[in-house]
């Protein structure tokens, strides 16, 4: 058992449930497990398996089941349990579960000494046709499949994908599908569609500029201060943010990442307890992108702020089970960001939004932090704080 700082046991053996086993909610049963062994550990979560959503614009090269861990594995590995239902979560119940310290799961009553709610969010919606796709399929179907599918579905000589979103998701959809569309030797057209002047507008002028370069270079139509308004059989509709001219062009296929769309967001102290009417909940606490903290660290939708709220909640919820009481503020601020480009490109950042990087380095980066994930998914904690 690793030693947690201001942290000594009352020897009572503690109930937490986890509702969402995502990145927050992973990394908080983990830590729980590292520092309190016997600790009895409910995840709550609809699905049969763990994703690692980050790396979905991969399935263009590798299976869908290379990213999936059954929650079977991860009970049988940590000695935890997984029950696969959906909660609805409510701010109403908040108190109530405060007050009664159990929940109802289907049937069954679950008692508890701490609840995480570690829920994420959800894409924003967009069209439901059969050529429209959006992050929801690519967590059942890989990239390669999908795309596939749809273009040899077609007998069109000349076929055109329309890539919606200049966020790092997309740019990176973008470029695997570019390269996977080289790699069938397929002739298709490819676009992007961004309703901004640049894109990766959240970073430095510097990553735009050399996503910029290499749209050029790779003759993929770059469509900036667009809308998109929708996707028939064989075209897609546009709206100019100038001018609000409506207008369209040929799409065989279009893909939608519109960013995520925050429902439910619970608000938390800086120790990650939620906040009920400007009063915290002691033994309620709240991470991943449900959440919003009241305090100078990151709340960045990022699979590396919900990993580190998850633990910090956790050290909290230990903490605050024992003798001393005395918690931990959440004062993280991300390392770095890495933006994939293909299997051979990638540019980031590292330390400080100024010092860029790009190429194999950048690549270096990223399979670095991919590999503490990794790691922590075995239960070894390689993170620093």
């Amino acid at each position: 058992m690793a030693f947690l700082p201001f942290y000594i046991s009352k020897h009572k053996k503690l109930k937490v449930v986890i509702i969402g086993g995502g990145y927050a909610g992973i990394a908080a049963m983990v830590t729980l497990l590292r520092y309190a062994p016997d600790t009895d550990v409910i995840i709550i979560d609809p699905r049969m398996q763990h994703l690692k959503i980050t790396h979905l614009h991969e399935t263009f090269r590798y299976p869908l089941t290379d990213l999936l861990v059954p929650f079977s594995d991860i009970a049988s590995r940590f000695g935890c349990r997984h029950i696969a239902t959906s909660i609805i979560l409510d701010h109403d119940k908040l108190q109530e579960w405060q007050n009664k310290k159990k929940l109802t799961v289907g049937d069954e009553q679950v008692d508890f000494d701490y609840l995480l709610v570690a829920s994420g969010c959800a894409g924003k919606l967009g069209d439901h046709s059969d050529n429209v796709l959006s992050l929801e399929n690519f967590m059942v179907s890989a990239g390669s499949s999908l795309l596939t599918n749809l273009l040899f579905n077609n007998n069109q000589r000349e076929q055109s994908i329309s890539v919606v979103g200049g966020g790092a998701t997309g740019i990176q959809f973008l470029f695997e599908i570019r390269q996977f569309i080289t790699r069938i030797r397929s002739k298709a057209h490819l676009r992007l569609i961004h309703s901004g002047d640049h894109v990766l507008e959240q970073f430095p002028p510097s990553f735009n500029s050399y996503v910029q370069i290499l749209l050029r270079d790779m003759d993929i139509a770059f469509y900036p201060n667009t809308y998109y308004r929708g996707q028939n059989s064989s075209s897609i509709l546009l709206t100019d943010k100038k001018t609000e001219n409506l207008f369209e062009l040929p799409s065989d296929v279009s893909f939608l990442f519109l960013g995520k769309k925050q429902q439910n967001i619970f608000i938390a102290n800086a120790f990650g307890q939620v906040l009920d009417d400007q009063k915290f909940l002691p033994n309620i606490f709240v991470a991943g992108d449900c959440s919003y903290y009241q305090s100078l660290g990151s709340n960045a939708l990022t699979a590396q702020s919900a990993v580190r709220k998850g633990r910090l909640v956790a050290r909290n919820i230990l903490r605050h089970s024992g003798l001393i009481g005395l918690l931990e503020p959440y004062l993280h601020h991300d390392l770095g960001y890495v933006v994939s480009l293909g299997p051979s490109d990638a540019i980031g950042w590292l330390g400080t939004m100024r010092n860029s990087v790009t190429g194999m380095s950048a690549l270096a980066i990223k399979e670095i932090v991919e590999a503490q994930y990794d790691f922590l998914l075995e239960g070894i904690d390689t993170y620093l704080v």
